[in-house]
Order: C-alpha cells, then sequence, then structure tokens
C-alpha cells in the first residue's frame, strides 16, 4: 500500500494563495476606485484596480455576463475539484508536484471567491513598456501561472525511483 502525502503540504501552499490573493484585493478595492492607477515603477509597474469577467489575462471575457460568469465559474470548479483529486492522490514524497498543485488550486480558489462574490475578478498588477501593456493580473494568475510551470517542470526533470527500477528490471 502506498502512503500519502501529509493534508498540510498538500493544502498549505493553497491556503496561504488564497489569503494573500483576497488581502490584496479588498486592498485595492478599498483604496482605488474603479480604473485608478498607482505609478510605481515609473514606464513599467503600477498597480491598478480593473475588473475580469474572463479567465487569466482577460481571455474570455467578451462572453456575456451571466452566461461567462457561470461558464468560467462551473468550468473552474470542476478543474479545482480534478486537481484536489490528483493531489490526493500523489505518492508520499512527489512534494514537488503537490506544491505546484496546490498553487494551482488556491489560484483557481482565489479568482473563484471573486467571481462568487463580485461576479468578475479584480486585478490590479500592471506591467508595461512604454505604452504596452501586459493584461493586468493578480496574485491568484500568478499562482496558477507558476504553479502550471512546476508541476510540469516536476514532471519533466523528476524521476521517481520507483520508475528507474521498473526500467532496470
Amino acid at each position: 500500500m502506498r502512503s500519502k502525502l501529509s493534508w498540510t503540504v498538500l493544502f498549505l501552499p493553497a491556503l496561504v494563495v488564497i489569503a494573500l490573493d483576497q488581502i490584496t484585493k479588498i486592498a485595492v478595492i478599498r483604496d482605488l476606485r474603479l480604473y485608478d492607477s498607482i505609478t510605481v515603477i515609473p514606464g513599467f509597474f503600477s498597480i491598478v484596480h480593473v475588473r475580469n469577467r474572463g479567465i487569466a489575462f482577460g481571455l474570455l471575457s467578451h462572453l456575456g455576463s451571466n452566461w461567462g460568469t457561470f461558464l468560467v465559474s462551473a468550468t473552474t470548479t470542476a478543474a479545482i475539484i480534478l486537481l484536489v483529486l490528483w493531489l490526493s492522490r500523489l505518492r508520499a514524497g512527489d512534494n514537488r508536484t503537490a506544491f505546484g498543485l496546490s498553487l494551482i488550486i488556491g489560484g483557481a480558489v482565489g479568482n473563484l471567491i471573486d467571481r462568487l462574490r463580485l461576479g468578475e475578478v479584480v486585478d490590479f498588477l500592471d506591467f508595461y513598456v512604454g505604452s504596452v501593456h501586459w493584461p493586468a493580473f493578480n496574485v491568484a494568475d500568478s499562482a496558477v501561472t507558476v504553479g502550471t510551470f512546476w508541476v510540469v517542470l516536476s514532471m519533466v526533470l523528476y524521476h521517481p525511483r520507483e520508475g528507474k527500477n521498473q526500467q532496470n528490471s
């Protein structure tokens, strides 16, 4: 019988991401009116207050408000369930993959909270060079992106001992 990872290892990164995401969004909503901006590094980085009905970086934001919110929320919920199932089936010692999956789950939950509470997601990190802007994003989007790269790298670079033993048998 295989041993499982502890629930602390599985969900602590997700809980940290959710907390940071919600705290930063609450601060933006409290301190900036919609579409206001604070320049942090001139010509490169500002804190803004924008809203996004789509998914990461504004994708699918053109969908109708009710249907778009429902579709994105339902898809996000299904993805969270699948990621939790994947996470719960990891073997003990697979902390690399667990960490990445937990970041993704935390980010997905953070943005889902916004969708359920506001009908849209609060974005506030605005990077740009001159007049060329990357779409505004938030802590949750960052966690999903970093977590995805982390999982891919851990799957490509990390080779469990069981796999090596089976190949040599």
